[in-house]
């Protein structure tokens, strides 16, 4: 059955289309590129003591975080992943560690399994398809990140990173009043303090 005629003429759905031939073109010409991300992530984010760093498990051609995740285990820092609890709500975190068990999640992604301790993370990483330097990030269309993040930021003000390759960029964004902003996004070519990041 053929998608509904508005939702192929949607704005963010032509995107999201496009986005993801670049996203797959950048995986397959970078594989060292989540190395490199990693690198930069940890050269130009500040990580208190104690922090909780909420990373995602890649899924299709996502830029990989076992590279950050390793680097972040080793500095001693506190790690947690992403868990759909249910559709539309916000993103609950529990706490990984390596060798710990995974069991399949919501849209395959693997994550901590039930006993896993919840935490509440200070930064947020969080994959995209594409972003502005404004802070604009353009996820899936199911709202999980910018729903989360709009819970957490009442609560306190955790740090929203962007992870992904640097053909994801994009000059502008066909964003909503519910699209929350990133703070920072890293690539394989650096990292980028976003200017209008709340």
């Amino acid at each position: 059955m053929l998608p509904p005629i508005a939702s192929i003429l949607d704005p963010k759905h032509i995107l999201r289309e496009r986005m993801k031939g670049e996203r797959r073109a950048a995986a397959q010409a970078r594989p060292d590129a989540a190395k490199h991300a990693a690198s930069h992530f940890l050269a130009a984010i500040d990580i208190p003591q104690g922090a909780v760093v909420s990373l995602y498990y890649p899924i299709s051609d996502e830029l990989d975080t076992e590279p950050l995740a390793a680097a972040l285990i080793e500095r001693g820092v506190e790690i947690a992943l992403p868990v759909v609890a249910r559709k539309k709500a916000p993103l609950r975190f529990r706490r990984y560690a390596p060798g710990a068990a995974l069991v399949e999640g919501a849209y395959g992604a693997l994550t901590p399994a039930d006993d896993a301790p919840e935490a509440t993370p200070d930064i947020l990483v969080a994959p995209l398809l594409a972003f502005t330097r404004a802070g604009g990030r353009l996820g899936y269309g199911g709202g999980y990140y910018d729903r989360t993040l709009a819970a957490l930021r009442e609560a306190a003000a955790p740090l929203a990173v962007g992870f992904g390759y640097g053909a994801q960029e994009v000059d502008a964004l066909p964003l909503s009043r519910l699209d929350q902003p990133l703070d920072w996004v890293v690539t394989e070519r650096g990292a980028v303090k976003c200017w209008k990041a709340s």
